[in-house]
């Protein structure tokens, strides 16, 4: 435990920032290559950044809740101006970074706010919970991004939320079966008959064909509504330069991927995680060409974002 949360005091070299995408986001590694070796090194430091807080929400770290806490604490003073000195050594270390190129500190505080609700039994209630997790875990990364691809247009915002809404919801539908096994029920009560995350886990092992056939339908819900935010996630990348629009693209298209297979296995979420291929990755990174040459985006669709009132 001691030498993984040290590992992380160093978060400005690129061997373990990418190291740590390597391990932990594998599609997010493939796509990176694509970024060119600048905004490639950037995107790790940040995946870095949230892959330590979200191993300290977990508890993967030692003392992590206690960390977290202090690296909570820590931000507010950086928020302030700096009036308190920093005591967390990876705040320390990244404050230079996210001063440099002004990434968000309110969306890193949401990002932390979404964390820490894991850390207690979770049972979302309805749709707008749902988005609004999405948002918190996975929106406010989209938005910490968008300076290190180098947008800084404030259309763009809502559409890169909307991208990492997308992706995290992709994530909920391929990981019912782990969620519940760690109490964790993000599919809202309404859609799945009220089965609480124990219910789920149980009805799973049991192949109970009356839960199976519940949360089948929630998965699939799932993924259409994901499929909305990933139209609007694509439609804004055309706020970013050609390499890093190109780049997301891919990360996109293969994360979307794993809808496409969660379809074809008939929504078997208690078979346990979907795995995309490195092969199908590949091949679904060619839908990431025409982006190339999309144009300015509509505006964008209001309704998308009316459960996250007073966030965004």
């Amino acid at each position: 435990m001691t030498s993984h949360a040290q590992s992380y005091h160093r978060l400005d070299v690129l061997d373990e920032a990418d190291s740590r995408l390597a391990q932990g986001g594998r599609t997010f590694h493939f796509a990176r290559q694509f970024l060119g070796a600048k905004s490639g090194k950037q995107a790790a430091q940040l995946y870095s950044l949230c892959r330590y807080l979200d191993d300290c929400a977990d508890g993967d770290i030692e003392n992590g809740p206690q960390k977290l806490q202090h690296f909570q604490q820590d931000l507010h003073s950086l928020k302030e101006g700096g009036k308190t000195p920093l005591s967390d050594p990876v705040l320390v270390a990244m404050a230079p970074f996210l001063q440099q190129h002004h990434i968000s500190l309110t969306a890193l505080t949401h990002l932390i706010e979404g964390l820490v609700s894991d850390q207690m039994p979770v049972a979302l209630p309805d749709e707008a919970a749902l988005i609004r997790y999405g948002y918190h875990v996975a929106g406010t990364v989209g938005m910490m991004m968008c300076p290190l691809l180098a947008c800084r247009d404030e259309s763009a915002m809502k559409f890169a939320v909307d991208m990492g809404i997308a992706m995290q919801l992709t994530n909920i539908a391929r990981d019912v079966k782990e969620d519940a096994q760690m109490g964790r029920r993000y599919l809202p009560a309404s859609w799945v008959n009220g089965l609480s995350a124990a219910a789920i886990a149980t009805g799973a092992e049991a192949q109970d064909k009356d839960v199976i056939t519940s949360v089948k339908g929630a998965v699939a819900r799932c993924l259409r509504l994901a499929d909305h935010y990933y139209q609007s996630g694509f439609a804004g990348l055309s706020y970013l330069p050609a390499r890093p629009r190109f780049a997301i693209a891919v990360a996109a298209h293969a994360y979307r991927e794993i809808g496409t297979c969660l379809a074809e296995a008939d929504y078997k979420w208690h078979e346990g995680r979907v795995v995309t291929s490195l092969g199908r990755k590949a091949k679904v990174s060619l839908r990431a060409f025409p982006i190339l040459w999309q144009g300015t985006p509509d505006p964008h669709h209001t309704p998308l974002h009316q459960p996250l009132a007073g966030l965004v």
